[in-house]
């Protein structure tokens, strides 16, 4: 098999490697993002239900530590969507990607503005529909990642994915390593995305408890909470998370189910576990890929170690993108 790194979107972004952080809420802060991009990466600040002017911080805060390209993850679910859009295009945001939504109805906008847009998809259809409604990538995200996620496995969901669509397809989910970036190229996709590797970067802004608790997990430390009541979402196992998964069996035999008694036992949690390393209380989002997960040092060297690895393993010169 010829492998081909050269996704034309990265080449344009003037990206020395083909890897993206994936969107983190409270955890993918511009210093993360800047540290990512600065490296040769795709640095993107994850937004969550922010509000205009918190993005706009962020935003700012990237562009004071690089002049590189760097992205915004947008969630589409969110009430603050239409202030988040006006703030990007403001500041002249060069990537987009969006969950949880269809961003069509902002394309042409997005567009216009010369903003390349790369929604996550969990499922081939949804890949198919984004296609055809003109986004320029898609990141296939499998059920491996940490936060919110689909039900198909990185394995399963790429290479159908990447027979489904003509544009470039991002592999996500379970890619931690250069094992994992090489897996990414050999299943068809045009990159990698990973988030949990970034949680224990030198520049991550996440509370020290949340660092050592990705540090120190084991393959199987993770719970995917929301299975019986919607809104799947993986996390580090603790006393929360257990009490979620125990509370949603408890409200599915009930006659009507209490969906917002659900939905309020995990609010908040997730900015608990950043910022305030609530070791029982907060909701760690991290992927499977957190058992291999073992030490950590600065973006650069994250960026540059697996490329390293990846390159190697597929047997191509060690070349980057620009």
């Amino acid at each position: 098999m010829v492998v081909n790194v050269d996704n034309p979107i990265f080449k344009k972004l003037g990206m020395k490697y083909p890897i993206v952080e994936g969107g983190m809420t409270w955890a993918g802060t511009g210093a993360l993002a800047a540290a990512i991009s600065e490296a040769g990466g795709l640095g993107f600040i994850g937004t969550g239900y922010w509000h205009g002017e918190d993005v706009r911080r962020e935003i700012k805060r990237v562009k004071s530590l690089t002049d590189k390209p760097f992205g915004v993850n947008v969630m589409l679910l969110s009430r603050h969507i239409r202030e988040v859009f006006d703030v990007i295009i403001e500041e002249g945001v060069k990537v987009v990607a969006t969950g949880a939504g269809d961003p069509s109805p902002f394309l042409d906008e997005l567009h216009a503005a010369g903003i390349i847009v790369m929604p996550v998809v969990p499922s081939v259809s949804l890949a198919k529909m984004m296609e055809k409604k003109g986004v320029d990538a898609v990141i296939a995200e499998g059920m491996e990642s940490g936060g919110h996620i689909g039900m198909l496995t990185t394995m399963a969901l790429v290479p159908q994915v990447v027979d489904a669509v003509d544009i470039p397809v991002i592999a996500a989910g379970g890619i931690g390593d250069g094992r994992g970036v090489a897996a990414a190229f050999m299943l068809g996709a045009a990159g990698a995305q990973m988030g949990t590797r970034f949680l224990t970067a030198t520049e991550s802004e996440i509370h020290p408890n949340f660092k050592a608790k990705i540090l120190k997990a084991k393959d199987i430390d993770t719970i995917v909470t929301g299975n019986l009541l919607g809104n799947r979402a993986r996390v580090l196992k603790n006393k929360m998370a257990k009490n979620f998964v125990k509370n949603e069996v408890n409200e599915l035999q009930k006659e009507k189910p209490d969906a917002a008694a659900i939905e309020k036992l995990e609010s908040g949690t997730l900015r608990c576990a950043v910022q305030e390393g609530d070791k029982e209380g907060g909701a760690f989002m991290a992927g499977q890929i957190s058992g291999l997960i073992k030490d950590e040092k600065p973006a650069a060297d994250i960026l540059s170690d697996i490329w390293t690895q990846a390159t190697g393993v597929m047997g191509i010169e060690n070349k980057t993108l620009s």
